[in-house]
């Protein structure tokens, strides 16, 4: 009796590097295929932000000047403000819907996840600064003096704000009190962000410094460092909240 000897299944090998950038490119889309189509970014965060630079034209005295030394900052203000929104809403949505537990009982690499949203987030905060620089051009009446050095810091700027929010958004996903709790940790950690920010962009629209490349290369330092250590952190901390 002849015998047939059955092959063995062929093994199948998973690329670690090809299914965290399937996972990042799945979620970064499907985020943004919300934001198309509730668009909040557009109808509710931006026009937030917008408003917030009207007030302050209001308040300040443009006879002094005060308006254009203070553009700087009350941009990256803004947009702080607006990226806590963006990071909450990211998050909230999974757990009403209960995707991130399925996340989770699926086994699926959370740093992708998070790269996913970190990504989506960006893209939704160079939405919000477009349309807020544009508004301190037109209210504060301010003139970009170095555009190269604009796109240096914002750039850095904008992922450190985006990774920082999405990260502390993940961990606070659970709590109750989360709307307290994500920006009394997310706004302290910020802070250098800010800074660096400010002073360049102070640089960029016409007042000398000489440091300005320095604190470009400490924003993007902080912007690496902090893309990093969240992607250390967040599959243990989300295991365990």
């Amino acid at each position: 009796m002849d015998t047939t000897t059955l092959a063995p299944p062929p093994v199948i090998r998973r690329d670690p590097v090809s299914g965290l950038g399937r996972t990042v490119r799945l979620v970064a889309r499907k985020d943004l295929d919300i934001e198309f189509r509730t668009r909040v970014v557009v109808s509710q965060i931006a026009p937030f932000g917008v408003l917030v630079l009207v007030v302050f034209a209001f308040a300040l005295d443009p006879d002094r000047g005060v308006l254009a030394q203070t553009a700087p900052g009350l941009f990256w203000v803004t947009v702080t403000l607006s990226s806590l929104t963006t990071g909450l809403r990211s998050f909230d949505l999974e757990r009403e819907s209960g995707a991130l537990e399925a996340i989770r009982l699926a086994a699926a690499d959370l740093r992708g996840v998070l790269l996913g949203k970190v990504a989506a987030a960006c893209a939704q905060l160079v939405l919000v600064e477009a349309v807020l620089f544009v508004g301190i051009l037109v209210l504060y009446d301010v003139q970009p003096a170095d555009g190269i050095l604009l796109v240096a810091v914002t750039a850095p700027a904008t992922v450190a704000i985006a990774a920082i929010s999405t990260f502390y958004a993940a961990v606070t996903s659970g709590l109750r009190a989360r709307a307290t709790a994500h920006p009394l940790l997310f706004l302290p950690t910020i802070t250098p962000v800010l800074l660096g920010a400010t002073r360049v962009w102070e640089a960029a629209l016409g007042e000398p410094r000489a440091d300005s490349w320095s604190w470009v290369a400490l924003v993007t330092g902080f912007a690496l460092v902090s893309l990093s250590l969240a992607l250390l952190l967040v599959d243990p901390l989300l295991e365990e909240a």
